[in-house]
């Protein structure tokens, strides 16, 4: 069965990129760059043990906003 998840991708101060699966707490990657970041990525989903079992509420994915503060 196909399912399908939203993945966040952000680049760090070193350099590498991080992708993290907000649906399965705890799935997350890092790499160098994009081509294997995706690799891993989705070698991580399917080790999560949630997409085994029915546990997974999938979410809609609704945007990222930008905000800057004074902070």
């Amino acid at each position: 069965m196909t399912k399908a998840f939203s993945v966040i991708i952000e680049r760090d101060s070193e350099g590498y990129y991080v992708a993290t699966v907000p649906e399965l707490r705890g799935c997350h990657t890092q790499a160098k760059s994009l081509d294997t970041l995706m690799k891993r990525i989705r070698e991580a989903i399917e080790l999560c043990p949630e997409v085994e079992g029915e546990s997974v509420s999938p979410s809609k994915f609704v945007g990222v906003q930008r905000i800057l503060t004074e902070a």
